[in-house]
């Protein structure tokens, strides 16, 4: 009989489609060049939303849900990678069109890897993930910008979850003052210790305002879309950057055209799914610079996937603080 492992397979239940707990083996696996023995996975709102049945991630079915995976190549029929290389891979439709990181072992293309840092353990690197990463590239977005320490206040949303808690934590360390954007006041410790200087309450940012508000921020890292990032858009300094990641709070943008023509605001979408090697690897060897490694463990929690189903629910409903690691051999 072939070797069996444990899975989160999304598939049909009840007329629903869900994450379920279940064994596989080799033999199920996608046939792509590189074998990967993972260490960790990790919990990300799309996860919830896949492994919970509150949003059709998979387009194909059964599907092994996990966006993220970080462990050490078993075997490879590509040139550039060998047995023991350690990789992380984010994104590129895992648990989409491609099985994904919820599982012991998996197979992947090799153009998906990214070699992890010597810096990061399998842990750290999950802790990380796919929110970690699309993070720093939104700090990249707002350099890019122009958007310096010396510019002024920068914004991030949803401050609590897991984009907003390491950008806060990697601005800070940048030197930035961060304003934490959360409707959870019990985080505020939390976030202090992470980097943010100061907060503001997530619904003054829900109402709709005028086109041009008060100047108050240099840039802004938003999660949430909706009408919060139509309202900190009008609130962008002259000259601000807005580097937009998520749709928490909705997929539309009920803005004006105003911040962009008379303060020259720019909004730059952030993609973290498709993003080219060169870019992924830039922002993996910026987290490995510029992320404090305590304040990474002070934002991280670790659970066994078998609690996958219980924490998917939690996380799209908004009770998750920070980063959960999964242990996929728990």
């Amino acid at each position: 009989m072939s070797e069996t492992f444990n899975a989160i397979v999304a598939e049909e239940v009840d007329g629903k489609v869900r994450g379920v707990l279940k064994r596989i083996g080799l033999d199920d696996l996608p046939d792509d060049d590189v074998l990967v023995a993972v260490a960790c996975s990790t919990l990300n709102y799309k996860d919830g939303l896949a492994v919970s049945g509150r949003g059709r991630i998979a387009r194909k079915l059964p599907m092994v849900c996990g966006i993220d995976l970080a462990g050490t190549i078993l075997a490879s029929r590509a040139a550039a990678w060998k047995p023991g290389d350690r990789v992380v891979v984010n994104g590129f439709g895992l648990s989409e069109t491609h099985w994904g990181g919820y599982a012991e072992k998996q197979r992947v293309k090799a153009e998906w890897l990214v070699r992890l840092p010597e810096a990061f353990t399998f842990q750290q690197a999950m802790a990380i993930g796919t929110a970690g990463y699309t993070a720093m590239l939104c700090v990249l977005a707002l350099e890019e910008g122009g958007v310096t320490p010396k510019s002024g206040d920068v914004l991030v949303t949803g401050a609590a979850g897991g984009v907003g808690s390491v950008a806060v934590a990697l601005l800070a360390k940048l030197g930035y003052r961060v304003v934490a954007s959360t409707g959870r006041p019990e985080t505020h410790d939390y976030l202090k210790s992470l980097g943010a200087a100061d907060f503001i309450d997530r619904a003054s940012l829900t109402e709709k305002g005028g086109p041009l508000q008060k100047e108050r921020w240099a840039g802004a890292i938003d999660s949430v879309a909706g009408q919060t990032l139509a309202t900190l858009v009008s609130q962008m300094a002259y000259g601000g950057t807005v580097a937009a990641c998520g749709l928490a709070g909705g997929n539309d943008l009920p803005a004006s055209v105003f911040p962009f023509i008379l303060r020259g605001v720019r909004l730059q979408g952030v993609d973290s799914v498709m993003a080219p090697l060169a870019r992924r690897q830039l922002a993996w060897q910026r987290l490995a610079r510029d992320l404090d490694p305590a304040k990474l463990a002070a934002m991280t929690s670790v659970e066994p996937m078998s609690k996958l189903p219980e924490l998917s629910h939690k996380i799209v409903q908004g009770q998750v603080r920070g980063r959960i690691v999964i242990d996929v051999s728990a």
